[in-house]
C-alpha cells in the first residue's frame, strides 16, 4: 500500500478518527494504544460472540465506539488500522481506499509509533516466508538473548508488535515475524535486518496472484541495504537481487563467500570474517568459514529446520555486523543449541509399540508438508482439510515411496484422494468421514492399524484446519490427545 503522508513527518493520532478493523488480540492492542494517545477510536468486527462482547465492554469503558456483528458497512474515518486477515476487497476497507483514506496494519502503526517517547527505537530483526517463520523467529529470539540483549518475539507470533514497541521497560531489539498480510498493509515499515525464508503458492486467493504475494513478502526488505535470503529458493533469490544492495545468501550446500552454508556437519559463517572488536577469534576458523553450531546439536529435525537455523544465524549475524547491536558468533551457537521447537511443529507426542506419533499440524500447505514428510523414511500420513485450491499432486508424487499408508481427513478430501489414485495407487488409504469431535480419534486409530514398528504416524495436513477445528493448534492438540490415549490403553 502506498502511504498518503510524508514519511518524514511526525505521526500524530490525537483527535483523529481511527477505525480499527477487528477486535481480536492485535486489534484490541491497537485500540488501547490509540486511546492512550487521544484518538477518536471506532472498533468494528463482524463477529458478536462472548469474547468479542467482553473486549467491547472494556474498550467502551475507555471511550471507544464499538460495532459488533457488522464488519462490512463503511465507517467515516481519517485512518483505518486493519487486522491482517481482512481482504483488500472487503467492503469497509475498499470504501476507505476509494475515499483516499489510508489503510495500514498493526505492524505499520507500531513502526510509526516506536520512537514517539523520545527514546531510541528498538531495532527489528524480521522474518517472513511461506513456511518456517515461527521456528526461525524463535531461533532469532534465543540467539539475541544469548548475545545479552533484552528481546521478545512479536508480530505474527507472540506479543502484538504495538505492545512490544511501547513497553514501559523498553526492549533492546525485537524479533519480528511478519506475514504477507501484515506486509501488504505496510508502506514505511523497514526493519533494520530481515530475511525471507521461502516463497511458495499460499494465500493466492487473498493476494490474487503469486507475483502479488511475492511482492508483499519482499516489502520486508524496504530498507534495502544488507539482508539475508535463501539461495536455494529461486523466487527468493530473484527478489533479493532486486531489493538488497548487500545480499547475504544461506544454503544447505557449502555456501559461498559472504554467505552461510553447511560444511562437515556444521552451520558455517562465510562472511568477511569475525569482528575482533566484539567477539573472540574462532578456534577453528578456516576456508569453510566460522563454524557456528554442529547440526547434531540442534533439537529440531529435517532439512527444512536446518534451513531455518541457517536463516536465523544469517539474519542475526548480518544484524550484529551492521553495528546496531552486537551478536558475536558464540551467541549464535549457544542460542541454536538451546532452542526447543514450539507446539505442533514436528513435535513427537507419543510412541507406541515402536511407532512414533508426530504432530506437525502447523504444516497448513503443501510446501510445509513437503518439508515435514522429507524428515521421515516410512510414514503413515494423516492429511487433509481445506486445500483452498492448492495442488497436492506434486507433493504426493514426490513422497509416494515413503508412504506406508494415508489417513484422509477433512471436508475437502478430494484433491488428496485424486492425487493418491494417480501417483500412489498401491498405498492403502483410509477415509475418515466423521465431522464431529471424534474425527481425530478415528484418524489416529486408523493410522495405528496401518503402521508397523519403525514407522512414523505424521500429522502434516498440507491444508488449513478451519473446516473441522478452530485452528491448527486445536487440530494438533486433538491428534496428540488421541495418540497419548493409545499409550494409556497400551499400559
Amino acid at each position: 500500500m502506498s502511504s498518503t503522508r510524508d514519511a518524514g513527518a511526525a505521526f500524530e493520532v490525537e483527535r483523529r478518527r481511527v477505525v480499527v478493523a477487528g477486535i481480536a488480540t492485535s486489534g484490541a492492542a491497537v485500540a488501547d494504544a490509540l486511546l492512550d494517545r487521544g484518538a477518536d477510536v471506532v472498533v468494528v468486527d463482524g463477529r458478536d460472540g462472548e469474547s468479542e462482547r467482553t473486549t467491547a465492554e472494556r474498550l467502551r469503558a475507555r471511550g471507544a465506539e464499538v460495532r459488533l456483528g457488522d464488519g462490512e458497512s463503511p465507517v467515516e474515518a481519517d485512518l483505518v488500522v486493519t487486522s491482517p486477515g481482512w481482504r483488500p476487497a472487503q467492503p469497509l476497507l475498499a470504501a476507505a481506499i476509494a475515499a483516499g483514506v489510508e489503510v495500514i496494519g498493526e505492524p505499520e502503526l507500531a513502526w510509526r509509533l516506536r520512537a514517539e517517547q523520545g527514546r531510541p527505537a528498538a531495532p527489528w530483526v524480521a522474518v517472513t516466508g511461506t513456511n518456517g517463520k515461527t521456528t526461525t523467529v524463535g531461533m532469532v529470539e534465543v540467539i539475541l538473548r544469548a548475545a545479552g540483549h533484552r528481546t521478545v518475539a512479536a508480530g505474527n507470533v507472540g506479543l502484538p508488535l504495538i505492545r512490544a514497541v511501547l513497553a514501559d521497560d523498553p526492549y533492546d531489539v525485537i524479533a519480528v515475524e511478519l506475514s504477507s498480510f501484515q506486509l501488504h498493509w505496510s508502506s514505511e515499515l523497514a526493519p533494520e535486518a530481515a530475511v525471507v525464508l521461502n516463497i511458495a503458492d499460499d494465500h493466492l486467493d487473498w493476494h490474487g496472484s503469486f507475483d502479488a504475494y511475492a511482492a508483499d513478502k519482499a516489502a520486508i526488505w524496504r530498507a534495502g541495504g544488507c539482508g539475508a535470503y535463501n539461495a536455494d529458493d529461486t523466487a527468493v533469490t530473484r527478489l533479493a537481487q532486486e531489493h538488497l544492495d548487500d545480499p547475504h545468501p544461506f544454503t544447505l550446500g557449502a555456501g559461498e563467500p559472504g554467505g552461510f552454508g553447511v560444511a562437515d556437519g556444521h552451520i558455517v559463517d562465510r562472511m568477511a570474517g569475525w569482528s575482533p572488536d566484539f567477539e573472540p577469534e574462532p578456534p577453528d576458523r578456516g576456508v569453510d568459514g566460522v563454524r557456528l553450531v554442529a547440526l547434531e546439536d540442534l533439537h529440531v529435525s529435517g532439512a527444512h529446520n536446518v534451513a531455518n537455523a541457517l536463516a536465523a544465524a544469517a539474519v542475526t549475524r548480518v544484524f550484529g555486523l551492521n553495528g546496531v547491536l552486537t551478536v558475536p558468533w558464540p551467541a549464535v551457537g549457544e542460542g541454536l543449541r538451546g532452542y526447543r521447537p514450539g507446539r505442533h511443529r514436528n513435535e513427537l507426542v507419543a510412541s507406541v509399540d515402536g511407532v512414533d506419533f508426530v504432530d506437525d499440524s502447523k504444516a497448513t500447505n503443501p510446501h510445509a508438508a513437503d518439508a515435514s514428510l522429507d524428515a521421515y523414511d516410512s510414514v503413515v500420513w494423516v492429511a487433509g482439510g481445506l486445500f483452498k485450491g492448492a495442488d497436492v499432486s506434486a507433493l504426493v508424487a514426490r513422497h509416494a515411496g515413503r508412504l506406508r499408508g494415508v489417513v484422509a481427513i477433512g471436508v475437502d478430501r478430494n484433491p488428496l484422494l485424486d492425487a493418491l489414485r494417480r501417483h500412489a495407487p498401491n498405498v492403502p488409504v483410509v477415509e475418515v468421514v466423521a465431522r464431529d469431535t471424534g474425527v481425530m480419534e478415528q484418524a489416529v486409530a486408523a493410522a495405528r492399524e496401518l503402521a508397523q514398528p519403525g514407522d512414523t504416524v505424521l500429522l502434516a495436513p498440507a491444508a488449513a484446519s478451519m473446516d473441522q477445528f478452530r485452528d491448527y493448534a486445536e487440530r494438533g492438540d486433538r491428534f496428540a490427545d488421541a495418540a497419548r490415549a493409545l499409550t494409556t490403553e497400551r499400559g
